[in-house]
């Protein structure tokens, strides 16, 4: 898989109760909340891109193509 070369912090807020429910789930899973946050936003603007062109790496992370 195809990492991204550089990061840009991305800072949301949530309720405590959320955040513990996340992490929680998270840990059970052997994943942090980043990892799974990063997930959704890949998954969010592949389905939502449009006619927009999208880098193969992200292509190839399609849902269907893993």
């Amino acid at each position: 898989m195809h990492m991204e070369n550089r990061t840009a912090r991305l800072t949301v807020l949530i309720d405590p109760e959320k955040k513990r429910l996340l992490d929680e789930i998270c840990a059970a899973k052997d994943l942090t909340s980043s990892q799974v946050v990063r997930q959704l936003i890949r998954q969010y603007i592949v389905e939502n891109a449009g006619n927009r062109v999208l880098p193969q790496w992200l292509q190839s992370n399609a849902p269907g193509n893993e």
